[in-house]
This record gives C-alpha cells, structure tokens and sequence, in this order.
C-alpha cells in the first residue's frame, strides 16, 4: 500500500498567505521520505482537495490521509470536509481516504503555539 498525505488548508486571496502552510509542507516532506505529500485548499487557491488527491492518486498513492491544518473543527471541517471526503472516495474506488482531526486539536500543537504565545512575554 503507498500511503500519501494532504495537508489541508483553507486558502485565501493574498498568495503570501500559503507561504507558512508551504513551509510545513516541505517540512513534512523532509521527515517523510518516500512518501508523497500534497497541500490543498478548501477555497480561493489551488490545488484544492479533488486535483490534489487526484494527482496522488495518479502517483500510486493506494491510501490518502487528510490532515486539516485548522486550529478547530468549524463549519468548514464539521459540513464541507466530510462532503469532500466522500466526494473523493466515489470518484477513487480502492483508494483509502481517512481524515485526522484538525491540527490545533492536537495536544501537542496546542503546547507549541502556547510555548510560542508564552515567549512573547520576553520579546521586545
């Protein structure tokens, strides 16, 4: 089985706005090698979440996790997403597509982005 990943953003007008969630792509890259690793957006850049997983799937990816970088799990993640994913389980048959929770719901993002948030304490 070649497992691949999405990692799952919103998107936005201003193309800047994607650099952040590019950089943790690559990083996720340089931790995962020989797996293929993707970004994708919900809305407003590209790829979104169809052309991304379709281009994995071309790749050979056989299971696909999408891994919403949210900090909570909003509309957008509670309606959209598992429309998506369905949306991409009938359009792939045999590939298997499973959804991590949002990413600021994880422990152990919380202890980083408050680690950060404490830090400023000492900034100047």
């Amino acid at each position: 089985m070649s497992r691949a990943l999405i990692l799952f953003a919103h998107g936005a007008r201003d193309g800047g706005w994607a650099e952040p969630f590019e950089q943790l792509a690559a990083k996720v890259r340089a931790i995962t090698p020989g797996h293929q690793v993707r970004l994708a957006f919900l809305e407003l850049m590209h790829p979104d979440l169809a052309g991304a997983a379709a281009e994995l799937v071309r790749g050979g990816a056989t299971a696909i996790s999408v891994v919403p970088i949210f900090l909570g799990s909003g509309g957008h993640i509670r309606r959209d997403l598992p429309v998506l994913i369905e949306q991409l389980r009938t359009l792939h048959r045999g590939v298997e597509f499973e959804c991590a929770t949002p990413a600021g719901e994880d422990a152990g993002v919380l202890d980083a982005i408050a680690t950060y948030c404490a830090s400023q304490l000492g900034a100047r």
